[in-house]
């Protein structure tokens, strides 16, 4: 480009803007009580019109721009990303981009299998599969569907067959449901060279009926775990790393915890959001984003798009997960707030 691209934009508390969630489509297979309960989300409910979702042109347009304010990991999420109709072409569009180092996507892992190699040869780099019990049972309990859990266990090694390795292997954990199958998850994926992540149920949203006393803190699985799999802290990767490393003393492997909820981690967040209808969503947990698929379509300019972002990110200063025990300290919120099937986990 000829003009003078802007400098990076660093939010009101000093966190650049590094990663950036894509939800290519509000829809999804699954109906996880966490993030769309069947009650909610059934047959005669309205996703969006195909008219206000962003073309894979346009979400090729706005991450180039977000690449020219700093975003270098970009990520596909949903609804289920992989329900998007044709996705490693835009896969192929956004490999292309300059700057970008890293292109990943969050998938159920239902329709991995026969889409793991084609990703993979667009440019994908890796994948990361809710996998929330081996349990058929509990798993179709926290699913809502139908499917079985050897479909994702297919999945997952169609993704390392392709190559999108390590996979990551995301599991929610909520206190009477499946806490009691952490330790065989852990087994199962222990000495694969994949990485499982135990995630604290976050009340995201406020369809899921959050409440405290269904978070199994992180200290509780890091016990669980160790009694049977020793375990030790290792060094995070990089600089505001979601997940907290644990190695196993044997060499055998690592596993993650993700505890919003008893450990924040906003003080490192580089993340922003784009919803599939095109909002710039700056935290998880915001009660909205901010509309960029209208100046796009009136005609906007990338340099005058470029500073209507940037002046989004200079203002944030989300920092919900730190101020939780505050605003929410036992149940659901009740202030409404933006739904993690559209902006993606």
């Amino acid at each position: 480009m000829s003009e003078t691209l802007p400098l990076h934009p660093s939010d009101a508390l000093d966190r650049p803007l590094r990663d950036l969630r894509i939800s290519v489509t509000d829809r999804c297979n699954f109906r996880c009580p966490y993030c769309m309960p069947a009650e909610i989300f059934g047959e005669r409910y309205a996703f969006l019109p195909r008219s206000e979702i962003l073309s894979f042109e346009e979400i090729e347009r706005l991450a180039r721009i977000f690449a020219s304010l700093g975003v270098r990991k970009l990520r596909f999420t949903g609804g289920e990303p992989l329900v998007r109709a044709q996705l490693p072409e835009l896969v192929t569009q956004l490999a292309r981009i300059q700057g970008v180092d890293d292109i990943a996507l969050t998938t159920n892992g239902s329709l991995l299998e026969a889409h793991a190699q084609s990703l993979a040869d667009a440019g994908l780099r890796r994948v990361t599969v809710s996998l929330d019990s081996l349990d058929q049972a509990i798993y179709e309990r926290m699913s809502g569907k139908q499917y079985s859990v050897q479909r994702v266990l297919d999945g997952i090694e169609a993704a390392e067959r392709a190559g999108l390795t390590p996979v990551k292997i995301n599991c929610v954990v909520q206190r009477g449901v499946n806490e009691d199958g952490v330790v065989e998850l852990a087994r199962r994926f222990k000495g694969t060279g994949h990485i499982l992540r135990f995630i604290e149920f976050m009340d995201a949203g406020t369809l899921n009926q959050w409440n405290r006393d269904l978070v199994v803190p992180s200290a509780e699985l890091l016990e669980l775990i160790g009694q049977e799999l020793p375990i030790e802290p290792a060094e995070p990767n990089y600089n505001g790393e979601v997940a907290r490393r644990y190695r196993y003393r044997d060499g055998t492997g690592e596993i993650g915890i993700i505890a919003s909820v008893t450990q924040p981690f906003c003080g490192a967040c580089s993340r922003g959001r784009l919803s599939a209808d095109g909002r710039f969503v700056t935290c998880l947990f915001a009660e909205d984003g901010v509309d960029l698929k209208r100046p796009l379509r009136a005609g906007a300019s990338d340099a005058e798009l470029r500073e209507f972002i940037s002046g989004v990110w200079n203002k944030r200063t989300d920092r919900y997960s730190e101020e939780r025990a505050r605003l929410s300290p036992s149940s659901a919120p009740t202030k409404e707030r933006i739904e993690m099937y559209q902006i993606g986990g």
